[in-house]
């Protein structure tokens, strides 16, 4: 095993739900009276919580409490319908659990929407922790969703592996002292994600086991190496 430890974001990795998150979007501006957002904008911010893709909407904390509720009330509407475990991914999951590898969820969401979006992908039970954006002070990219699932796991940073579909993964991944990994089936190109310079790339979420558990990476998780 090449990694006894593996931490995933959850949207854009594990389930595909980006069209329901950039709709629930669209959807809230449209509620509180504000002019619309391109897609592109918003799927810039993936990876963030929603109090900082909002907050320069907020003119007050009521405000922007209003516009997070309208948010989650549309996306919890149309969840179970829009999103699926990416292909193959519940599949991988269940092996890797098999091969004795402790596994982390690391995201920007909070936990009751993380715990339903592992529900339709089949796969809570392999998951051992989730850090949601309501577990930290400070969320990605700053280090510290990270350590506190390396805490919650015990884990040793050097057989720690990150994997996530954007910059805030990898610089949340490395800020901590893990090694990270860009999912390429996210919303995210590789030029966008080279710049966060991870470790790997990921064309497919097959590639995840040649990453994991062996003892070097395959051609098709080739590590990159800015220096």
């Amino acid at each position: 095993m090449r990694f006894a430890t593996a931490l995933f974001d959850l949207d854009g990795t594990l389930i595909d739900s980006i069209g329901l998150i950039v709709d629930s979007y669209h959807h809230t501006l449209a509620v509180h009276g504000f002019p619309p957002r391109s897609d592109a904008d918003w799927i810039r911010g993936i990876g963030t919580p929603l109090t900082a893709q909002l907050s320069e909407y907020g003119e007050d904390e009521a405000t922007l409490a209003a516009m997070i509720a309208t948010y989650r009330a549309y996306n919890i509407a149309n969840h179970d319908a829009r999103v699926r475990a990416y292909p193959g991914i519940p599949e991988v999951i269940r092996d890797l659990h098999a091969a004795g590898v402790h596994i982390g969820i690391v995201t920007s969401k909070n936990r009751s929407g993380t715990e339903r979006g592992l529900r339709v992908a089949a796969i809570t039970e392999f998951v051992r922790v989730i850090v949601g954006a309501d577990d930290v002070t400070h969320h990605k990219p700053h280090r510290e969703p990270v350590d506190r699932a390396l805490a919650l796991l015990e884990a040793d940073r050097e057989t720690t592996v990150f994997i996530g579909d954007s910059v805030h993964d990898m610089r949340s991944g490395r800020a901590s002292g893990v090694q990270t990994a860009a999912a390429l089936w996210g919303p995210f190109s590789r030029d966008e994600l080279a710049r966060a310079e991870p470790d790997a790339f990921l064309e497919r979420p097959d590639d995840l086991r040649a990453l994991i558990l062996a003892d070097a990476a395959s051609p098709s998780t080739a590590a990159h190496s800015p220096e």
